[in-house]
């Protein structure tokens, strides 16, 4: 199993939106001012038609004028609390600086990563030996990247957030960040709370995902596009995108005659009295048995199909009982992972798929095939069936219907389809007819029963439940925890842990579900990471420093960096739009897993070296807490806290 993505993101940096934003509105206000004052010089009466004509034409520049600086200074303040992109600042300033150096260049390639070593600075441009390639060559002796190097260092202008550079090796530029920036950056987190890094505009995003099939319980298949789907809509949320999680569910279609028929025969009395049926999932194995071996029964299967399409209110109204049945168990998963979904099923475009059919005939690229209405798409060997031979319409014609409604209607910029990637073939064929962008989910190894059954994901949830008991009362958690507090933690580990051993691994990849290896509260894992955040959060607590506390320190106390480890720590805790930015280009959201582990770890090295509250040896009595450290374990714990909502995991206080 594979994931194909689709797109590449077209979002800027941070630091060129903003620079967007100022230059185009500030130059928007000068003109509009110059127009202004040439409209109240006396000269201008002479060739407008009216003073009166005038008098409209100025107030209208004024009202102009008041709404961009308006605009403009609403764009500043947001700027202020956002967090910043240091990659991004960085990355704009050696872009100005090479385009300085060799203005003639077209296109010259811009490199900055982080350092992987402290000895190497923060940051490093490793663009020179990219450019030596570009230049020209002469008779002259050919220019080193180290010269390159050292040229473009020439053009870096002073400015608020790069200490020094260095030139090291052949010609990698080795970039030192200010303390006194990173300690500021610090101190507007903690004072504004954990800000998105500004966008270029707000985009409207549909994200499908989840889409079980109706009459058919969920099963560990649907666990990946569920939490995937949801994690994304979440970091799509936090960065201001317009976005509508979309639940295309399996609601229509020949499987509903059978379904309907076994419900006359077994509830003849349904459409007065509400038909008890517990076990869906036996119910339609029960109509599927009967629609194989019953000859009898599929010919009134196939009559009960069509009335259905047909509307028949009878029939209508035993349809919506069977798929009742079905959202409140669905609703039961949904609850336990705090998933929400706008319902949107394949029912809701049957009124569309005849103007698709009509459309695509209307345009050409209908043909015949055996009765069949079918469609090539552009290079594809295998058409899209829009059309069945008897006039009824296939997946094909509701997928397409389903992507013209996001895109015309809903007028969507992003769509993102979690899917299987059995669904591969099937989506890239309708997104090959007109705009598209696709994700797709791999599956987790599925769980089977002795008989062969796939697991249903309710039990898998229980299981998770009930080995994240076991793990506590292991750790003898039951003995220090209130009965509520045992039920809070119990609940935050056993879905924290499935979820994170799903978002921990690459998209891309099958893995393994294990539940031994997700609860292990060693090395890269929910449990690891929740435990940390635990620890991290009593900090403050068992210091009696309250939240005013730390928000009048947060206003008033610098944090000092001078130790290695508040160094790194610093550096770590404003990485986040960075890693933010990274999975909005490529939505693959290991990465912010492995960041909040990272995040951990580093934490873990600063407080083992660093005392952020020093006690009397003998009697245990504080005696000193250093607050500036105590507000590094405030924003490391922001933070993490803010990763964690981004997954959809839900950390508690005590645990």
């Amino acid at each position: 199993m594979q994931s194909t993505p689709r797109v590449t993101s077209d979002a800027n940096t941070a630091a060129d939106v903003h620079y967007f934003i100022f230059t185009y509105q500030e130059k928007e206000i000068k003109i509009l001012a110059a127009e202004i004052d040439r409209l109240k010089n006396f000269g201008c009466l002479e060739v407008s038609p009216s003073l009166e004509g005038l008098r409209d034409e100025n107030a209208k520049l004024k009202y102009r004028l008041n709404i961009l600086q308006k605009s403009l200074q609403e764009e500043r303040n947001k700027s202020v609390k956002s967090m910043i992109n240091i990659n991004s600042r960085i990355q704009e300033i050696f872009r100005d600086a090479i385009k300085a150096a060799y203005p003639d260049l077209e296109n010259p390639p811009l490199a900055v990563t982080p350092s992987q070593q402290p000895k190497f600075g923060d940051y490093q441009c490793n663009s020179a030996m990219s450019i030596t390639k570009m230049l020209p060559k002469t008779s002259e002796q050919k220019v080193s990247p180290r010269e390159i190097a050292e040229n473009i260092s020439r053009y870096i202008p002073e400015n608020e957030y790069i200490e020094k550079v260095e030139i090291a090796g052949p010609g990698f530029i080795n970039v030192h960040l200010r303390k006194n920036f990173v300690s500021k950056q610090l101190s507007s987190l903690l004072v504004n709370g954990v800000q998105p890094p500004a966008m270029e505009n707000r985009k409207k995003v549909v994200v499908d995902f989840s889409s079980p099939n109706i009459a058919k319980e969920m099963h560990v298949g649907h666990l990946r596009s569920t939490i995937i789907g949801d994690s994304m809509c979440r970091l799509f949320e936090f960065v201001g995108y317009d976005v509508l999680r979309l639940n295309h569910l399996g609601d229509w279609g020949t499987q509903f005659g059978m379904l309907i028929a076994h419900l006359q025969d077994k509830f003849p009395d349904f459409l007065t009295v509400s038909p008890p049926i517990g076990d869906l999932q036996a119910f339609y194995k029960e109509s599927k048995r009967r629609f194989d071996t019953e000859e009898e029964f599929k010919k009134r299967a196939y009559q009960c199909v069509v009335l259905l399409q047909s509307k028949s209110p009878d029939f209508i109204k035993a349809w919506k009982l069977i798929c009742d049945v079905s959202r409140k168990e669905f609703q039961k998963i949904y609850d336990c992972l705090d998933i929400k979904l706008v319902e949107r099923g394949e029912s809701y475009y049957q009124d569309k798929m005849k103007d698709i059919v009509q459309e695509f005939e209307e345009r050409g690229f209908v043909q015949m095939d055996d009765g069949r209405k079918i469609v090539f798409v552009p290079g594809g060997s295998v058409p899209l069936t829009i059309m069945k031979s008897d006039g009824g319409f296939t997946y094909d014609t509701s997928d397409l219907a389903a992507l013209k409604q996001r895109l015309f209607e809903e007028k969507a910029d992003i769509i993102v389809y979690v899917v299987d990637s059995g669904q591969v073939t099937l989506q890239l064929s309708c997104f090959a007819l007109g705009p598209r962008i696709l994700w797709t989910a791999l599956g987790l190894k599925k769980f089977k029963t002795r008989s062969g059954e796939t697991v249903r994901l309710i039990e898998l949830l229980e299981e998770g439940l009930k080995r994240s008991m076991d793990k506590l009362k292991d750790k003898e958690r039951d003995k220090v925890l209130t009965e509520e507090e045992l039920k809070a933690a119990q609940t935050s580990v056993a879905f924290g842990c499935i979820k994170y051993a799903d978002l921990s691994h690459n998209r891309m990849n099958d893995y393994i579900f294990s539940f031994d290896k997700m609860l292990d509260d060693r090395g890269n894992t929910a449990a690891y990471l929740l435990y940390a955040f635990t620890r991290i959060r009593s900090i403050a607590r068992l210091a009696n420093i309250d939240e005013e506390m730390l928000q009048k320190a947060a206003r008033e106390t610098k944090i000092l960096l001078d130790h290695e480890k508040e160094w790194k720590l610093g550096k770590c805790i404003l990485k986040f739009p960075e890693i933010l930015q990274k999975i909005l280009d490529d939505l693959l959201l290991h990465t912010l897993c492995d960041y909040l582990y990272e995040l951990a770890t580093t934490f873990t090295e600063f407080y083992d070296n660093c005392y952020c509250v020093e006690k009397d040896r003998q009697t245990g009595t504080i005696v000193k807490v250093n607050m500036w450290r105590m507000l590094l374990c405030e924003a490391t714990a922001a933070v993490m806290a803010k990763g964690f909502d981004i997954l959809g995991i839900k950390p508690v206080q005590k645990m």
